[in-house]
């Protein structure tokens, strides 16, 4: 199952009528879409607005996209830019601020996630924002452990092979936050539980010049392929089924993918795998389910 909405689709329309002030949001994943577990949203607020100072039954996730937000949490008043990110925490309070000019955007990831309309409230009001210290964004400072703030620096891989200065403003105390490269595609993690998330993650991918995924698909298919190869003959020691009753269709006929690799310099490097077909025809066909019934079996032996 999957979800997509373009650009075109996004409708912001405006939230917490009664305890704000030029605020809207769309909500781009939700129950509607399929998800079971969290909410994703763009958010926007325009210059002078305000969210009154509230907290939810839910984690708040957040990464700014242009403007300037101000986010009141901790009785600070954190001035944020784009890349600015971090967590709210369950039962936290805070309020937004407007920025001087013009507006703001963000995304906003909430898990578990938000109750329905006709559900009991999940999201308290508690008032306009309090009495606050505006204090500039310093994630070395213990105070703003909740948040992080991603440069263009964190995600580019000559960056990643200089590595950081030390004392770099932006320098992470954990390694889990540190940039992943494979097959040219770059993942930056934002919030995770160094920030003192429990419900949810999020991250940044980038794909570089010549970036590849792999194909989910393929890697099951052989995965499966190779089970069957363990269990049906080094096991066993019979005949795989993929030699037997189902020679030839499987549906594989190229090499398990290998990143970026030619395979023995007669296939091309693997960007291509099975179509959606026919991964429905493996995952769910009768080969997989002759094989994952031969493992049962297998373990069910060796228990007794």
């Amino acid at each position: 199952m999957h979800h997509l909405l373009r650009a075109e689709g996004v409708r912001l329309v405006p939230a917490y009528l009664r305890n704000s002030k030029s605020f809207s949001r769309c909500s781009l994943v939700d129950k509607t879409s399929g998800s079971v577990h969290m909410g994703l949203g763009l958010c926007s607020l325009k210059a002078g607005g305000v969210i009154d100072t509230h907290l939810h039954s839910f984690e708040e996730s957040f990464y700014v996209l242009e403007g300037q937000p101000t986010l009141v949490l901790d009785s600070m008043a954190y001035p944020l830019v784009p890349g600015a990110c971090g967590l709210i925490p369950v039962g936290v309070p805070h309020a937004w601020l407007g920025p001087a000019k013009d507006r703001a955007k963000w995304i906003d990831m909430l898990a578990p996630q938000p109750r329905v309309k006709d559900a009991p409230d999940d999201t308290f009001f508690l008032g306009p924002p309090a009495k606050y210290e505006v204090k500039q964004l310093d994630i070395r400072d213990p105070r703003s452990r909740h948040l992080f703030r991603m440069v263009e620096s964190d995600i580019i891989l000559d960056e990643l092979k200089a590595g950081s200065r030390v004392g770099a403003p932006t320098v992470s105390a954990s390694m889990s936050t540190a940039l992943l490269a494979y097959s040219g595609i770059a993942l930056k993690m934002l919030v995770d539980q160094r920030l003192d998330a429990q419900l949810s993650t999020m991250f940044m991918v980038e794909y570089q010049p010549g970036g590849v995924a792999h194909p989910i698909g393929a890697t099951l298919a052989h995965s499966v392929m190779s089970e069957d190869f363990v269990v049906n003959m080094m096991v066993k020691g019979g005949q795989p089924l993929m030699m037997g009753a189902f020679a030839n269709k499987t549906g594989v006929s190229e090499p398990q993918p290998m990143p970026g690799k030619e395979v023995a310099g007669r296939h091309r490097p693997f960007p291509f795998g099975l179509n959606l077909e026919q991964i429905h025809g493996l995952a769910s066909g009768r080969y997989a389910q002759l094989v994952a019934v031969g493992r049962h079996h297998r373990s069910r032996r060796n228990a007794v």
